[in-house]
């Protein structure tokens, strides 16, 4: 079974960084894009950054500049620098993965991590 683990969430004031990862596993043979997303209280999961396997990046308006998504295909992680962090980036960040393929040729279309808290302090 194909799994999703975070980490590297935590608090930090404003004006500082983290930097989070996710790293896939289950027979993984390859998974078409990567990223992050992230929920508020009382707001919906929205996109933060994304990456393909060949390392195509989108990212959200509001991070733009700040954030940077990278990615690691030979250990099926994915990363997400966080610099000059806002109170309004504290959110619960979820790791996605979209296609993904196993060895033995299961096909997930996504699949979701637990999530990391990221507490942005004033």
């Amino acid at each position: 079974q194909v799994q999703l683990v975070e980490s590297g969430g935590g608090l930090v004031q404003a004006g500082g960084s983290l930097r989070l990862s996710c790293a896939a596993s289950g027979n993984i043979f390859s998974i078409n894009v990567m990223g992050w997303y992230r929920q508020a209280p009382g707001e919906q999961r929205e996109l933060v950054a994304a990456i393909t396997s060949g390392g195509g990046t989108t990212y959200a308006d509001s991070v733009k500049g700040r954030f940077t998504i990278s990615r690691d295909n030979a250990k099926n992680t994915v990363y997400l620098q966080m610099n000059s962090l806002k109170p309004e980036d504290t959110a619960v960040y979820y790791c996605n993965a979209d296609g993904v393929v196993t060895t033995y040729n299961d096909r997930y279309l996504e699949v979701w991590g637990q999530g990391t808290l990221v507490t942005v302090s004033p």
